[in-house]
């Protein structure tokens, strides 16, 4: 029977087609669709929940799909501080909040980083994990240089700066190339973003801690995902972790770059809808 911790407490309301959710002090945006295997979505850096919308129609027949928007991101309250391990706890919060004992937790690219923050702090939260177009170690020094500059364009230039700045990197040459309706719509999803929550998430992000020692510590069914393309994240990194994670499965995802559950919804699709069939048989 399920007992909702106490950082549950809170209240759910819709505001449109959105539903909100309040836990503690402060307000997360998510969507809810479907129904069976709870699947939590979690965005990566500087996006929102709307991220996810291919997934939330195509795997919302088979799965109850829920995508939330991170603090300081969407329509989630900005309020510091920020760092993987508060993404991850107003992540536990929800789950409370929905009453859900675990869920599988797809996480890309920051998201993935706050994926492994749950793994650690509630593994028993965790259904599965799928990790996508992310890794696992802390910034090398090269990494955490292009932080602050990245810092220093939101402080000085906002939200459309850092959209300009990481756009052409965000999405594989496939995509720039033949689909410039994507390009426009990730676009206007970076210069959305809160400037408080770009400048909380780059902080956080020059401040998580290495993750590589977790990997060996996941017991429970993972898929790693990754796009040929990603110019952000190499696909080694994808390897790298396949095989730290016993038992994990790898599938890169061709013409497809950082954002591949964006760039090639339809494959992405598949292979969740594949591992979630694969954990109903176990």
């Amino acid at each position: 029977m399920f007992a909702p911790g106490t950082s549950g407490l809170g209240s759910v309301r819709r505001r449109g087609s959105m539903m909100i959710a309040l836990l503690g002090d402060i307000e997360i945006g998510y969507d809810d669709a479907g129904a069976g295997e709870a699947v939590l979505f979690v965005h990566g850096f500087p996006h929102d929940r709307t991220l996810w919308s291919p997934q939330l129609q195509g795997l919302a027949t088979r799965a109850r799909c829920i995508a939330c928007d991170l603090r300081g991101f969407g329509e989630s309250t900005c309020a510091p501080p920020y760092s993987m391990s508060r993404y991850a706890d107003d992540l536990v919060a929800l789950l409370d909040r929905l009453r859900l004992e675990r869920a599988v937790i797809v996480g890309l690219s920051m998201g993935g980083y706050v994926a492994l923050a749950l793994w650690r702090q509630a593994p028993q939260r965790v259904r599965g994990l799928v990790l996508a177009n992310t890794r696992a170690g802390a910034d090398s020094d090269a990494a955490r240089e292009k932080r602050r500059q990245m810092l220093a364009i939101a402080r000085n230039e906002g939200s459309s700066g850092v959209a300009v700045a990481m756009l052409p990197g965000m999405l594989g040459k496939t995509t720039r190339d033949k689909n410039p309706e994507v390009m426009d719509a990730v676009h206007r999803m970076l210069t959305a973003a809160p400037v408080e929550g770009v400048i909380g998430g780059l902080e956080a992000m020059l401040e998580r801690p290495d993750s590589t020692a977790t990997l060996s510590t996941v017991t429970v069914p993972t898929l790693i995902v990754h796009g040929d393309e990603d110019a952000l994240i190499p696909v080694e990194e994808a390897r790298a972790m396949h095989a730290a994670i016993r038992g994990s499965t790898l599938e890169v995802i061709a013409g497809a770059g950082h954002l591949s559950n964006l760039e090639r919804p339809a494959a992405f699709n598949h292979l969740v809808s594949e591992f979630l069939g694969r954990l109903t048989l176990e």
